[in-house]
């Protein structure tokens, strides 16, 4: 008997997955344990295993369709069994009808009326008319962009009309504005607007009155050239963007927010790293025994290894405010925010300040990999005490940084830049790198915090110092 293949369910909040890739396709067998696709949820990325061996018979979901949790992804049996109850049956193309030509009338007078018939007045078929198979993300593009749906030629299983259908109708042109939609039209209409947009006076087109002298032979007009390229594109947001738009706009509503923006002599820390790196290529880590080093610390190893001590002497802002409670903590469970193509991912680093410089640049490293690719456990992404976000490579000189909830803090890591310092009278420049502090104001005043920043930056201007332990 054939199996229907669901979505299975990742934790009690998750309602849908995104298919991410399909490595069985319509037609292959399939063994059990065999990778079937990978789906993801805002956090991470699985894989679906066959449970059952056989064939696959129908594939219901393209690649980047939002699957609700326990929806039919695919169907395995045998060959040539009856899988309609499973599938939902096959649905024919529907076929658009055509314009009945428009007749010529002619006259005796010196000019003659040539009256072109109105098209019948049919309405885009936005709900009762649509295609019978539809994919919900298809339905919603087409609801967005005014693309006619009588003209979809579905490209998914069964004829199933999917996202790049309704992209394709976007891209040629059949689309129309909701008055022209209201008020109905032949399918294939090349419209007035922008890109062939049907508009509303488009829906009748008067009749045309010309000399009988100069009229021309009657003849087809040639469709007018429609611009390949669409006005716009709706992207659907992600999960994993969806999670971040409430947590940041939670953030901003709740608290109130305030940075401080600080910078500090960098002239140690670029020895510092400059000598790691020679002694790394040297392989003199090694010889004398230290502790190995899986790559070169960068700077934003150097600024947690120095966060994670410092806030030992600042707990208030080591912290989680709930309600009219401040859970000070007394150890730093580091947040370190990393760029993901599927978005900003927040890992922890537990103990922080326990860990020595290359245990923590090594650990920072493995949990960004794991965020990169989306196989982070999801526990790695909660629990953290205070975050540092780092975009200092991208030519930033201050910024204000949001907190992540219930945290009070974040630190954020600005670039480098030249200052000028005056020495015996002489203008001399260093380089500097700045810091930007937000903290929640509810749980802890400015001087607290700039006291902290002060610290901070004292401590990264001497951290040759707080390498010593």
């Amino acid at each position: 008997m054939a199996t229907a293949v669901i979505m299975p369910r990742q934790g009690q909040s998750v309602e849908s997955c995104i298919i991410g890739e399909f490595h069985k396709q319509k037609g292959d067998a399939v063994s059990v344990g065999d990778a079937l696709f990978t789906y993801e949820t805002d956090k991470a990325t699985f894989e679906e295993q066959a449970q059952v061996s056989g064939t696959v018979l129908a594939i219901l979901v393209a690649a980047g369709d939002d699957v609700p949790v326990l929806d039919t992804v695919m169907v395995i049996g045998e060959p040539g069994e009856d899988i309609a109850d499973l599938v939902g049956g096959t649905t024919a193309t529907p076929t658009a009808t055509e314009p009945e030509p428009a007749p010529v009338v002619a006259a005796s007078e010196p000019s003659v009326i040539i009256a072109v018939a109105a098209p019948e007045r049919k309405a885009i078929p936005v709900s009762g008319e649509q295609p019978e198979r539809i994919s919900p993300r298809a339905r919603n593009l087409a609801a967005r962009s005014g693309a006619d749906l009588r003209l979809a030629q579905g490209s998914g299983p069964h004829g199933r009309v999917i996202e790049r259908d309704v992209e394709a109708l976007v891209a040629a042109g059949h689309i129309a504005s909701p008055a022209a939609a209201t008020l109905g039209f032949a399918p294939g209409t090349t419209g007035s607007g922008v890109a062939g947009r049907v508009m509303a006076e488009d829906t009748v087109a008067p009749p045309v009155t010309v000399s009988a002298a100069t009229a021309p032979p009657t003849t087809v007009a040639a469709p007018a050239e429609t611009s390949a390229v669409s006005e716009y594109e709706d992207r659907k947001l992600t999960n994993i963007r969806k999670v971040i738009a409430r947590t940041m706009h939670k953030s901003l509503s709740e608290m109130a927010q305030l940075t401080l923006n600080a910078s500090f002599d960098a002239t140690d820390l670029l020895a510092i790293r400059a000598r790691l790196k020679k002694a790394k290529d040297a392989g003199l880590d090694e010889q004398l025994g230290l502790p190995i080093l899986a790559k070169v610390p960068t700077f934003n190893d150097l600024v947690l290894y120095a966060t994670a001590r410092v806030l030992l002497n600042h707990k208030e802002l080591n912290a989680h405010l709930s309600d009219d409670t401040l859970r000070v903590f007394n150890t730093v469970h580091l947040g370190v925010a990393v760029d993901t193509p599927r978005g900003l991912m927040v890992p922890t680093v537990r103990s922080a300040e326990t860990k020595s410089l290359a245990e923590l640049g090594n650990e920072v490293r493995e949990l960004a990999a794991a965020c990169q690719t989306g196989s982070i456990n999801p526990d790695l992404l909660s629990g953290g005490t205070f975050t540092v976000t780092n975009v200092g490579a991208l030519g930033i000189e201050s910024f204000t940084p949001v907190i992540n909830p219930p945290q009070v803090a974040i630190l954020g890591v600005c670039g480098l830049t030249t200052k000028l310092r005056m020495v015996n009278g002489e203008a001399v420049p260093y380089q500097a790198m700045g810091l930007s502090l937000t903290h929640d104001h509810r749980a802890i005043d400015g001087a607290p915090a700039a006291r902290f920043l002060k610290e901070l930056c004292t401590a990264l201007e001497n951290l040759s110092l707080y390498l010593i332990d």
